[in-house]
């Protein structure tokens, strides 16, 4: 016990120092100014994409910086992943609205206050996931599921910032359901303020323009920088336009989440907690692996887990929001040149450089320009061609990538039941999967192989029978197998000897042992010798476990088939036929 201790111990130690690693790589003046350019060009980027998504997780927009300063520095520093950029992100943004909507009446400080705290609880979640080396329950999360709620959200984030760009006085968090809001929405087109529809229609135009011919530019900074001076010179706020206004200047200081900790309030803040967590450790790790294969860079989930953690923590404690990895922001740090964690220091640092000097430039920052900067980010993620391929692969996966689609569009603004009807739904669809496994007869093809022989219409026998099962034998399909074999058994009378191919078994529970052990009696009642063949190790490890190897008898376990065609004909001589099972023109 003393020993694992002190392993444990001595692995959380190398889990809170993985900055080591690329420290020394620093005194190479190459890597400093690639990192230094990587760095700036993010946090270009960054700046009003934090304040774009802070509104839309229902936070101000000051909120979003507090997010991408000490975060950043902190995911990088205890990250495994050298390139990845951690901050606000649009999907875990509007998650975090949806999970604290219920608190919207107690006003702006009790949102900020509450956002806080979950991305406190989110952070424990994560680094307790890391520190315990459970990386592997984001598998959980299919890729199907993860499609059907990634499109069904990148939609609600789009249309929730039409009223921004039409000048709507409508919030999608006054409505109950998202259809409402969108009926509403239509209704109140009539209203657009011409204003506001002419800044948020060129700044989406700009984005578009940008991204598409000059994508090397900054398009955000620009279009920000270019709609933040015409807001300014037309004078924008008096024609009616909203702007972002006043941001208080200087860093975010410590301060520990006022909330109310009762049981209510905290039970509900901790499954949103759960879902957001995964949900984004999806997206974090998904960028990180791909960073890494062209990298080639040593990389962990659990350690990317432990980073992720920490940088959420330390933005529950200087009042800031959810954070995760940002796909877009990742892509631009990688290609801009980025080695080491140092990148994203620098733009944390530039951030918070700009919270402390800057704010005052921000202040005729036009709202639509902010959601023209949502629509462009999340619109790239509404993709119908992988639910496609999903579905022509394996058609439960296809129903389980549509199924949360609707559900997600159905019950948001709860998105949260989205996401676990699809993962339910997706284990769902597993179970019965595995509930009827493949079951066949073979027989011995023409080109030697052995081969469904109902498929291939091959000749069998009447005296021997060697069925395959393709899956592991466990409690939900032992009744499967069993009423296979006795109903095949049924329809040959004059059965000897059965062969059960285990080549496809990797796995047997206690209920399938025992129905072996139950099958092996009842066959042998009435006179049919029962053989396993191409057992794996493992599964037969068990069998001498349980006894049932004895109970069989070992030498009715062959590594071949052949062998076991061997033996049967050596035993019970012309009493069987075993012509179907060789191999043409032997004897």
């Amino acid at each position: 016990m003393a020993s694992l201790l002190l392993s444990l111990m001595s692995d959380w130690k190398m889990r809170f120092t993985p900055f080591k690693g690329w420290i020394a790589e620093l005194k190479d003046p190459a890597t400093l100014k690639a990192d230094a350019m990587a760095g700036l060009t993010v946090a270009l980027i960054s700046i009003p994409q934090a304040m774009a998504y802070a509104q839309l997780g229902g936070l101000p927009p000051y909120i979003g910086l507090y997010a991408s300063f000490l975060p950043v520095i902190i995911a990088a520093l205890f990250g495994s992943s050298r390139q990845l950029s951690t901050g606000p992100v649009a999907m875990a943004s509007l998650m975090s609205a949806t999970a604290i909507q219920p608190y919207a009446a107690q006003g702006v400080d009790a949102l900020i206050a509450y956002s806080a705290m979950l991305a406190l609880m989110i952070g424990v979640f994560r680094l307790s996931l890391g520190l315990l080396r459970l990386g592997v329950v984001v598998d959980f999360l299919s890729h199907p599921v993860v499609l059907g709620f990634t499109n069904a959200g990148a939609l609600i984030i789009a249309t929730s910032q039409v009223p921004k760009i039409f000048g709507l006085n409508v919030k999608a968090d006054q409505f109950p359901h998202y259809y409402q809001y969108l009926l509403h929405t239509l209704e109140s087109l009539p209203q657009t303020h011409i204003q506001t529809f002419a800044m948020g229609g060129f700044a989406l135009a700009a984005l578009f323009v940008l991204k598409k011919y000059a994508p090397k530019l900054p398009g955000i900074l620009i279009t920000v920088v270019i709609t933040t001076v015409m807001s300014w010179a037309m004078n924008y706020t008096a024609l009616g336009g909203s702007v972002v206004g006043a941001i208080p200047s200087g860093l975010p200081t410590f301060s520990f989440p006022a909330v109310d900790f009762s049981f209510h309030n905290l039970s509900s803040l901790l499954v949103s907690a759960v879902v957001i967590g995964l949900m984004g450790l999806v997206e974090a790790i998904s960028i990180a692996k791909a960073i890494a294969s062209q990298t080639r860079q040593p990389w962990s989930v659990n350690q990317e887990l432990v980073g992720q953690g920490l940088a959420n923590i330390t933005s529950g404690l200087f009042q800031g929001y959810v954070v995760s990895g940002s796909f877009s922001r990742s892509a631009v740090n990688f290609s801009s040149g980025a080695r080491t964690g140092l990148a994203s220091i620098i733009t944390g640092v530039l951030v918070a450089v700009t919270l402390m000097f800057l704010t005052d430039m921000l202040f005729y920052l036009p709202q639509a320009t902010l959601g023209a900067v949502i629509i462009m980010a999340v619109i790239n993620l509404i993709t119908i061609k992988p639910i496609k391929r999903a579905w022509r692969v394996e058609r439960h996966d296809g129903i389980a990538a549509v199924v949360t689609f609707l559900a997600t569009l159905l019950f948001a603004p709860h998105l949260e039941v989205g996401i676990l009807s699809g993962i339910l739904l997706s284990l769902g669809l597993f179970l019965y999967r595995t509930m009827r496994p493949r079951f066949v007869e073979v027989a011995r093809h023409e080109d030697g192989t052995m081969r469904e022989a109902c498929l291939h219409g091959l000749q069998t026998s009447d005296s021997v029978v060697v069925y395959r099962f393709d899956g592991d034998l466990y409690f939900a399909n032992t009744g499967y197998l069993e009423g296979k074999m006795l109903n095949n058994i049924a329809s040959k009378p004059k059965l000897k000897v059965l062969v059960l191919d285990m080549e496809g078994v990797g796995r047997v529970d206690a209920t399938g042992d025992a129905m072996l052990e139950k099958m092996v009696d009842r066959l042998r009642a009435t006179g049919i010798d029962f053989y396993l063949a191409r057992t794996k190790l493992d599964v037969y490890e068990a069998f001498q476990r349980s006894g049932l190897a004895a109970h069989i008898g070992k030498e009715h376990f062959f590594r071949e088939r052949k062998y076991a065609m061997q033996y049967a004909k050596d035993k019970l001589g012309d009493a069987i036929d075993i012509k179907p099972f060789l191999i043409r023109g032997s004897a």
